[in-house]
């Protein structure tokens, strides 16, 4: 197995993690080593059994990370590029991976390759590097498409994502991937694999067919947003019938490529605000038993809540500042807390869950029972939505309870009400 079979990352999205100012410092301002702040938080992903950081952007923009000005400069309200150095020291000490976030696909207007188009025009030496009509990124008039039609640009980003890769990061996360010809990501991913072949790079992927994506970009995973719909919608409406339909077209893709799984990150409205507090164990479990490479968004092993809004500052309540301490944080310690360990600890004692694939057994619209299974290994999850126990058929084994709650025999469960749990033969 490579290192990212073993990874199970803690997503941070830095600028709001540290209470960064809103928009960039003005020039002349002494940069804020908030970097700093996430070095205390590393003992706290390593004890909920995380041993990945994936970090939001951290590159100098000009405002929320995402209009990149400049990708070879850390942005001055997080600190400088040794600030980003001993934080990458301090989680390699600790075994923890380091994931960057490479916004590629555009770019703020005061990055200094298109300054210069907008002074001087058609004379500029970087007018090729942007379209004709100088388009924007999805009616953000503030962010300013790459053309990826032109070679240096191509030259450019291997250029960045080596350079962070030769100062001791392993992998890149690629914003807007699927906005990106995919010729253009092959070029790249297969120059960056040349000095670095163990970085892992993940593209962001929303809609469409995630392995052809895979094949034709040379990444090594992409988002896994269809699951992550399938598990909220699936547990809100009580109908696992979306959920199997999901993971089966997840057995697909395991085929070809792992990967990445999720029920939070730093677009999307907080799962303790999708689901009810009583399904919240359920959406958890999901993630953690089946297949792929999981995340866990800062602030959910909480329960934070937060909802996404889409509007002018909508992403606030979903990336908000945290304390500078993990044990001043609201839920720390708490059940939710403690069951992301217990899960997280279970995944950990059975590494090949990575590429497990799972089999439904029992489906219906609030009980579901299945198997997850790679190689001689396998492991069965049984849920129960409802307010009544629930019976759920598995195949013949001697299963032993090993998280959860429920009453297992050689070829079934008793579940509780809002039950769940997990057993193995």
């Amino acid at each position: 197995m490579r290192w990212p079979d073993h990874a199970i990352w803690w997503h941070v999205y830095p600028l709001g993690f540290t209470g960064a100012e809103r928009e960039a410092l003005p020039g002349g301002a002494s940069p804020r080593p908030r970097l700093a702040r996430l070095e205390g938080w590393l003992d706290h992903l390593v004890g909920l059994g995380c041993n990945g950081l994936a970090l939001g952007p951290v590159f100098a923009s000009e405002t929320h990370g995402y209009d990149t000005v400049d990708h070879y400069r850390v942005d001055p309200r997080l600190g400088t590029e040794d600030d980003l150095r001993r934080l990458i020291d301090a989680a390699s000490q600790r075994g923890v991976r380091i994931l960057l976030d490479g916004v590629f696909n555009h770019v703020g207007r005061g990055f200094g390759p298109f300054a210069d188009v907008a002074a001087q025009g058609e004379a500029s030496p970087y007018r090729k590097w942007f379209h004709a009509d100088l388009r924007t990124f999805e009616g953000h008039d503030r962010l300013v498409t790459l053309n990826h039609g032109e070679p240096e640009v191509a030259d450019y980003v291997t250029g960045v994502m080596t350079h962070w890769l030769e100062r001791g990061i392993d992998g890149w996360r690629l914003d807007a991937a699927y906005a990106v010809p995919p010729d253009f990501w092959r070029t790249v991913t297969d120059r960056v694999r040349v000095s670095f072949p163990e970085a892992w790079l993940l593209g962001e992927v929303i809609h469409g067919d995630y392995v052809s994506f895979v094949d034709r970009t040379g990444v090594d995973s992409v988002t896994q947003y269809e699951l992550w719909k399938a598990i909220w919608s699936s547990l809100n409406d009580g109908n696992f019938f979306e959920l199997a339909h999901a993971l089966d077209r997840h057995n697909g893709m395991l085929d070809s490529f792992v990967p990445q799984t999720f029920v939070g990150n730093h677009d999307v409205t907080r799962i303790a605000s999708r689901v009810s507090e009583r399904h919240l164990p359920h959406a958890l479990v999901i993630l953690l038993t089946v297949g792929g490479v999981p995340s866990i968004y800062a602030g959910d092993e909480f329960a934070f809540e937060g909802i996404k809004e889409e509007r002018e500052g909508g992403d606030d309540a979903i990336r908000p500042a945290f304390p500078d301490r993990p044990e001043n944080t609201p839920g720390h310690g708490g059940p939710h807390h403690r069951l992301h360990q217990e899960l997280i600890g279970l995944r950990r004692r059975h590494p090949w869950l990575v590429r497990a694939r799972t089999t439904m057994v029992t489906l219906s619209n609030t009980t579901l029972s299945y198997t997850v299974g790679h190689d001689a290994e396998r492991l069965a999850v049984v849920l129960n939505l409802g307010d009544e126990p629930a019976e759920a058929d598995l195949p013949g084994a001697d299963w032993t309870c090993i998280a959860g709650g429920a009453s297992f025999t050689k070829d079934g469960a008793a579940i509780p009400p809002t039950g769940w749990a997990i057993a193995e033969p």
